[in-house]
């Protein structure tokens, strides 16, 4: 018995098996019959290999498994790897050959060409447009977002945790939330792990970082809203300022366009996507007030934002091709937001209490990372509270965390699908999730 290994480390150490019998197992990708010599291309999670199996060399028994070979069926290839004598790199020649699995009927999507299906075609058998190579790189380069984000804030000094996903009320209120019976009560899906971050600065932990899913019941019908996604979140106690959240955020996105360009297999990635690495300028990611971006956007583009209300999707295009043209930046920060649009927990500007000590970062015209320093101060936040028009009593548990001593704290919440989307420029969100939540999908 050989081991099986993956083609791309068979491709990689191809001179000294050169001549030696090795074992491949995965997926038939493609088959090519020429009369007395069948390919078949096998395809498995790092790349694709041919088998020849070939009338003389191949055993009579190992041909009729050949011909018995759908596409997509599972094989296992045992055989001499060698150069392709009609083109560049290296084939197996077969000796032995075994069927793990086969296909019973008709596929009903084209694996190899499933790009050119509309996209519900392809979620409805999203096991099999995964399947492309292409496609599967989608979710290759998210696994390595969220690993570089572990990295990353590991290194800084903080701390992973586990917050629960099942929570007694919303985060903001009970406004879009799904609810769950829990036992004889009603409970609902995590908004945002938010409290639970918080709490866990309060309780010393001082720097923390999550990565998990956040549920969110918004009747989206856009390219950029998901009901159900992944969420990287950041919370960091003594502070001084918004600004340092900020830094944490870029430091996360500076390595992510530094080592996209430093990794080969991220490299392959982008080129076959045929995107560029994220740009961001040695003097680093700007960072606008949004009332300048009002402004901004008005005066070069005609784009009038009511004063005090977010960016529309146009807007931070807009401000986005801005960014880019000016700074050379496929990132900006959008700072100091009005106060009406954002969350009671926010922390008011002393001076100005209409606006925030918060910010949005978009990537490439996208706002991918909402954050500032939160209101660590018990009586500011049941004003916040009561100015909000938010009873108090149903946020007793969360006022409670303030009571016996609090450090200036504040974080940031990053949509891994967004990040996914705009750094490959995918055109749809859903691409970016291998089963996808909306409202109109709950299966498979």
């Amino acid at each position: 018995m050989f081991k099986r290994e993956f083609i791309r480390d068979i491709l990689a150490k191809s001179r000294e098996l050169e001549g030696l019998t090795i074992r491949v197992c995965g997926w038939v990708y493609r088959i090519r019959d020429l009369g007395g010599v069948r390919f078949i291309i096998l395809r498995d999670r790092t790349g694709v290999i041919q088998s020849v199996f070939k009338r003389g060399d191949t055993p009579d028994h190992i041909l009729k498994i050949a011909e018995d070979t759908r596409e997509e069926g599972i094989l296992c290839v045992d055989g001499i790897l060698r150069r392709a004598p009609t083109r560049e790199g290296y084939e197996i020649l077969a000796l032995d050959a075994k069927i793990l699995s086969n296909p019973i009927e008709p596929l009903p999507l084209e694996t190899h060409d499933s790009l050119k299906a509309s996209l519900p075609t392809r979620l409805k058998y999203r096991w099999l447009d995964a399947r492309n190579p292409k496609v599967s790189k989608i979710f290759q380069l998210k696994s390595w977002v969220a690993r570089k984000f572990r990295e990353y804030y590991s290194s800084q000094g903080f701390i992973e945790i586990f917050t629960p996903k099942i929570v007694a009320s919303g985060t903001e209120s009970g406004a879009d939330v799904f609810s769950v019976l829990y036992f004889d009560r009603i409970a609902y899906l995590a908004q945002s792990p938010q409290f639970y971050k918080q709490f866990a600065v309060i309780a010393g932990f001082e720097k923390v970082y999550e990565v998990g899913p956040v549920f969110r019941a918004e009747p989206h019908h856009t390219t950029r809203h998901l009901n159900e996604y992944h969420s990287l979140d950041i919370e960091i106690g003594f502070i001084e300022s918004f600004h340092d959240v900020m830094d944490y955020v870029e430091g996360f996105f500076r390595k992510l366009a530094e080592d996209s360009r430093r990794e080969e297999e991220i490299k392959g990635m982008l080129e076959e996507f045929e995107v560029e690495p994220i740009e961001i300028p040695e003097t680093g990611i700007p960072r606008i007030p949004i009332r300048r971006v009002y402004e901004i956007l008005a005066s070069e583009y005609g784009k009038k934002i009511p004063y005090g209300e977010d960016l529309d999707p146009e807007g931070e295009k807009l401000i986005g091709n801005y960014v880019k043209e000016k700074y050379k930046s496929d990132l900006v920060f959008i700072i100091e937001y009005p106060w009406k649009i954002r969350p009671f927990y926010t922390m008011r500007k002393e001076d100005e209490p209409s606006w925030t000590y918060s910010f949005d970062l978009l990537l490439r015209g996208l706002e991918v990372v909402t954050g500032g320093q939160r209101e660590h101060r018990y009586e500011k936040l049941k004003q916040n509270l009561k100015d909000k028009g938010l009873a108090e009593q149903d946020f007793q548990y969360y006022l409670d965390f303030f009571k016996y001593g609090v450090p200036p704290h504040g974080g940031a919440g990053m949509g891994l699908e967004r990040i996914t989307m705009q750094i490959l420029r995918l055109q749809n969100i859903r691409e970016a999730r291998l089963l996808p939540r909306d409202t109109e999908r709950i299966t498979p």
